[in-house]
């Protein structure tokens, strides 16, 4: 839940009455942790009928029986890579519910830390754009096909701090990120007519497990570095952040956004602090 510095939560549970999602059907890949499952559990606070996806079965499977029945929640297990899978899963939603609102292309991964170009592995390249392309684009094929005869849908996907900033990501990464904010871009324009929105979201870093991995610290020496080179200070970035904007951005609050590469970062993208930083430790401190 969104926190404040004390760690303290910021969430209410919805009330009936302003339950944003109410009766929609929900697809999340990559939902069984991180960015996916707090969107998972705010979407079903919210009244969505919600089907993870994901490869990590245990995880997806004790979320389900946490949060809800097999009537609102389930877990599918679903290798975004494989077309089979991603048919599969939209299928599954459809034999179940009748029907797809929102199709939530989250499922991700940041690859090796290699940033060097001459020390890439070429392998980590072609995996990382693999599942984070890849998959998102097998995801928005197969929900599109079923979306567009209904002429109403959401598409959403991941893509990361990455797309509008340079140097602080590995190449592989960078890349496959830029190049889901061009297919949001594309599809919003092809499948405007249809009545089917598309967005996505690029949050900051933020503590999820798969960053603690990656970086191989605790989540509080990751929150640390986030929060000391921040620039809206006050604040610890959550995942419950980026699940906000996705719910915004998939309710009937945003029904005429679309298109957008909404950046949730505390205002970090938006300047370079380096040369005052420098300029600052030269001055004499009175």
């Amino acid at each position: 839940m969104p926190s404040n510095m004390n760690g303290s939560s910021t969430y209410a549970a919805a009330s009936p009455s302003i339950r944003r999602l109410e009766g929609k059907v929900a697809i999340i890949t990559g939902g069984a942790s991180g960015f996916g499952e707090s969107t998972a559990r705010l979407f079903i606070r919210h009244g969505a009928k919600v089907i993870i996806a994901d490869v990590q079965d245990n995880l997806g499977n004790s979320l389900c029986e946490e949060l809800g029945t097999p009537e609102n929640i389930s877990y599918v297990h679903c290798d975004v890579t494989k077309d089979t899978d991603v048919q599969d899963l939209i299928n599954s939603a459809i034999s179940k519910y009748g029907k797809l609102d929102i199709m939530y292309n989250n499922a991700g991964i940041p690859g090796n830390l290699d940033f060097s170009i001459v020390d890439s592995d070429n392998e980590n390249f072609k995996n990382v754009f693999n599942v984070n392309v890849y998959g998102a684009f097998l995801g928005a094929k197969y929900a599109a096909k079923v979306m567009i005869p209904s002429q109403n849908g959401v598409i959403l996907f991941t893509s990361s701090l990455a797309s509008v900033t340079s140097g602080e990501s590995p190449h592989s990464y960078t890349v496959s990120k830029h190049a889901i904010v061009g297919l949001t871009k594309n599809l919003c324009v092809e499948l405007g007519r249809y009545g089917i929105r598309v967005n996505c979201i690029s949050p900051c870093a933020v503590a999820t497990p798969l960053l603690q991995k990656a970086l191989g610290l605790d989540k509080s020496d990751v929150e640390g570095i986030i929060c000391a080179s921040a620039n809206l200070k006050g604040v610890v970035p959550t995942s419950e952040d980026v699940a906000e904007a996705a719910l915004f951005l998939c309710s009937d609050g945003a029904r005429f956004v679309s298109g957008v590469n909404l950046v949730v970062d505390g205002g970090y993208s938006t300047t370079n602090q380096s040369y005052m930083n420098i300029i600052k430790s030269l001055m004499p401190s009175n």
